[in-house]
């Protein structure tokens, strides 16, 4: 695939991304300037979203706005991923009981990406957009996603990472990822600090089922001191939240 392809279809992505930050219409000037790109660039692109379907435009006001096929592509996805709510109303529990961030995470290939996340009502807080990915070997959720690969499969995808890993200083220690993990198994749970971001940090655990062979775990994040100082209370929550919410109903739903 050819480099112009892909910056092409980037594009596409982060202009419907812009519309969902700002949630108004938007006009051509506005998207040029968002993305430094030249008038007539963004005006043929913008075009081609229009022939589409994917974006109408109102000739008197002179703006672009998302059409209902946006919605309708994704509406599929909240409940292959989630089931009938019990994950969703799962994090809306820890949310309200810990106040923090709560996330929700899972592989994609040699990464750990979240794929849905409620965000902390504090105004100092650990925010993080559904989409964004983590290195799967580095990272707090990537871990304990991890912990439900065999030992095999977990040295597989470390050759893999630390073959397309060109920074030495980034490369995965086999024996230590393997300690690291050995504990989380033990322990049932993560608690990684200052991992990928400094001052920020991640509680989590894994979720006992997966949706369309999906491994998923589940984090509060937050800041470090909040964290450390609130441990307990978190995994308690975390563990009754998990029990009270994903029966063993829904978990034989999940896998069947």
């Amino acid at each position: 695939m050819s480099g112009e392809v892909i910056k092409t279809a980037r594009r596409l992505f982060e202009i419907l991304e812009y519309f969902d930050a700002v949630q108004r219409p938007l006009t051509l000037k506005e998207v040029a300037a968002r993305f430094d790109c030249p008038v007539s660039s963004a005006s043929a692109l913008l075009k081609s979203m229009v022939v589409l379907g994917y974006l109408d435009y109102d000739r008197y006001s002179r703006t672009y706005m998302p059409t209902m096929r946006i919605v309708q592509l994704g509406h599929w996805v909240q409940g292959a991923l989630f089931g009938e709510g019990s994950i969703i109303s799962l994090m809306n529990y820890l949310s309200r009981e810990t106040q923090e961030t709560v996330s929700i995470g899972t592989q994609s290939d040699l990464y750990m990406q979240y794929i849905h996340t409620v965000p902390s009502p504090r105004a100092i807080q650990f925010a993080i957009r559904p989409g964004t990915i983590r290195p799967l070997a580095r990272s707090g959720l990537g871990w304990i996603i991890l912990s439900a690969r065999s030992d095999e499969m977990i040295e597989k995808l470390v050759r893999r990472i630390n073959f397309e890993e060109e920074d030495a200083s980034l490369k995965v220690d086999l024996h230590e990822l393997m300690q690291r993990i050995e504990k989380i198994r033990a322990d049932g749970y993560v608690i990684s600090q200052h991992t990928v971001t400094v001052g920020a940090g991640v509680i989590g655990m894994l979720l006992p089922e997966r949706r369309h062979g999906r491994v998923l775990a589940i984090g509060v994040g937050g800041p470090t001191e909040r964290l450390v100082a609130n441990t307990d209370h978190i995994l308690r929550v975390l563990r009754e939240g998990i029990a009270r919410y994903l029966t063993t109903e829904e978990q034989d739903a999940a896998l069947a």
